[in-house]
This record gives structure tokens, C-alpha cells and sequence, in this order.
């Protein structure tokens, strides 16, 4: 039998790693959604035994594709042919679902980005790695605190009649204000959807001040499966939100399909390594370059002891280098 030639994306970041293969028509044939759980190479080779265990056999990869915070790390312990930012991976995959896609709403379990396009090129786009307030960790932690589980989140606030205020600017004071309504008496259910309410305009108040925000929208990330943060997004916007089928790894599906790009355009084979080096023993070591004023550190990882790959510096002395 012969086995299908694919693609993999992987998009590591700070609470989830995710990881795509396609097929040669860019249909997604798996998909893993990981916690990252501050261990970002175990949970990438977690995630690759099991395909590996799975359907290892069946499966050959023509070209490997990385993205995320941890994008650099994932490319060199599996040896990606493309390495991509968020924005563009993104855009990609957005565009491959919705081709007329104008606005793209992206929220994690870190961060928050908005992306703004216009004739199929991203125009604007701006991030938010600074407040958790909104992102999948924050909602992760009321929902605990309230007694709730994050499944059902989406829920309470859908069945709200009159969702309170709260002060959604700073996820400090928004916890403390759905504290003090709790202590008013107010409702689980108009605490949440109020909750929902302020996130969104946070969201649209900091990413979106300034920018024209034209359909069709698309909401991806985790937190897309949160139907309150899709009410509050198409209440405040007047718009319908549109939510892709993969909605949580579009990262990985957006670089994995910029890798079968790459792997059909260029000229010989990929640079994957292999499952066979997920039992190599990987580290990670930090250093400051003192060659210039600029002193910058560099991240070297290192496989079995032998030096595998460098980055982190601005002149590219190291970067690229074991």
C-alpha cells in the first residue's frame, strides 16, 4: 500500500501546541491540540509519537512548516522546511477557508491579534501580548474560580437576561468586578455574559482602535469555541462572525500549507528528520553574545549533546549556526 505523502504544520506556543497534516488537495487528514504546559519540546513530541503511533506507517512528509512563539525550537528539533510568523500563518489559513475573508479576529490561549486584509494581502494587523484579559488562559481561570466547566462557559453566558457590567480593560480588575457582583448577588449566567461583553470591548477598544473592521469576519483560536465570545463579537460589530472548521490550529493548518507550497515549488526533498529522533534527549542553553554593544542572547538547543541549531541574535553571526 502505498502511503500518503502530506504536509505538517506545527504552531507552538506558550499554552497550546498544535499540529496539522494535509494532503496533497490541503485537506486536513489530522490534528492535535496540545497543552504546552511550560515544556514546549515534550508536548511537540508527545504530539509526534502519537501520529507517529497512529499513522506513522501510513504517511510519508514532503515538507514540514513551523509556527508560533516557539516556532524557532519546533524548527530545528524536527527540521522544518519553512518557518513563519503567526500573522502570515494565520492569513494563510484563513484565506485557504474563506477566500474573500477582509477581517480576522485570533484570540488564544496567550495572546490576542487582530489581521486586517484587503485584495487577498494583509494590510494592517495588530497584537496584544501584554493583558491576558479575553485570552483562553484568563477564561480558563474564572471558569475554575466560578465552579464551572470552561466547556459549559459559552453556555451561561448565552442564557443571560441582563449581563452586568464589568471592567474588562485589565484582568486583575476584571476578576475583582465579577467578585464584587457575585458578592451583589448577581447571577452566574449575567456575570459571565457581562464578562463576555467586556472582553470583546477590550478587545475592539486596544487591536481594533482605529481600524475598519469589514466582513467577512472570521473568528480563530481557542477561545473561537466560546459561543458568549462570538455572541459579544457579532452584538458589538452587527455582523455575523464566521468560524473556520479548524478554528483552534489554523496556525499549524496556515504554515503546513505554505510547506506543501514550498515542497511543490522548490527542488529536492524535505528537511524533516524523521520520527525515529523523538527518543534523542534535547536541551536548551542560553548565552550572551559579547561581540558587540548589542549583547544579545543566544538560544542554542542541542541533540544528544551535539549542537543542532542557534538563534536570537540581530547581526546573524550565530543565528543558522550549531
Amino acid at each position: 500500500m502505498d502511503r500518503i505523502k502530506c504536509y505538517m504544520g506545527i504552531d507552538v506556543g506558550s499554552v497550546s501546541t498544535n499540529i496539522t497534516l494535509i494532503d496533497e488537495e490541503d485537506k486536513v487528514i489530522d490534528k492535535q491540540y496540545l497543552r504546552t504546559e511550560g515544556q514546549p519540546i515534550e508536548s511537540l513530541r508527545k504530539g509526534l509519537r502519537d501520529i507517529d503511533k497512529r499513522i506513522g506507517r501510513n504517511i510519508a512528509i514532503a515538507g514540514v512548516g513551523t509556527t508560533g512563539s516557539g516556532r524557532q525550537l519546533a524548527a530545528a528539533i524536527v527540521g522544518a522546511d519553512v518557518v513563519k510568523n503567526e500573522i502570515t500563518a494565520h492569513a494563510v489559513a484563513s484565506q485557504k477557508t474563506i477566500p474573500n475573508v477582509r477581517t480576522i479576529i485570533e484570540i488564544g490561549g496567550q495572546d490576542s491579534k487582530i489581521i486586517l486584509l484587503k485584495n487577498h494581502v494583509v494590510h494592517d494587523f495588530a497584537m496584544n501580548t501584554v493583558c491576558a484579559a479575553g485570552t483562553g488562559s484568563f477564561l480558563d481561570r474564572q471558569a475554575a474560580r466560578i465552579g464551572i466547566a470552561i466547556e459549559d462557559f459559552g453556555a451561561y453566558a448565552l442564557n443571560s437576561q441582563n449581563p452586568v457590567r464589568i471592567a474588562g480593560r485589565c484582568a486583575v480588575f476584571a476578576e475583582s468586578d465579577m467578585i464584587h457582583k457575585q458578592q451583589m448577588g448577581h447571577s452566574r449566567e449575567d456575570i459571565i455574559g457581562g464578562l463576555c461583553d467586556a472582553l470583546v470591548r477590550n478587545y475592539l477598544a486596544n487591536l481594533a482602535k482605529g481600524k475598519r473592521l469589514e466582513s467577512p469576519v472570521v473568528f480563530q483560536g481557542g477561545v473561537a469555541a466560546n459561543t458568549g465570545i462570538v455572541r459579544a463579537f457579532e452584538k458589538a460589530l452587527g455582523v455575523e462572525i464566521i468560524i473556520p472548521e479548524h478554528f483552534d490550529v489554523m496556525g499549524a493548518y496556515g504554515v503546513a500549507l505554505l510547506a506543501g507550497e514550498n515542497a511543490r515549488s522548490g527542488e529536492g526533498g524535505t528537511c524533516f528528520k524523521g520520527f525515529d529522533k523523538l527518543n534523542a534527549s534535547y536541551t536548551t542553553q542560553s548565552r550572551e553574545c559579547s561581540g558587540c554593544s548589542n549583547c544579545c542572547e543566544i538560544v542554542q538547543i542541542t541533540m544528544d549533546h551535539d549542537p543542532v541549531a542557534c538563534w536570537g541574535d540581530k547581526c546573524g553571526k550565530w543565528s543558522g549556526t550549531a
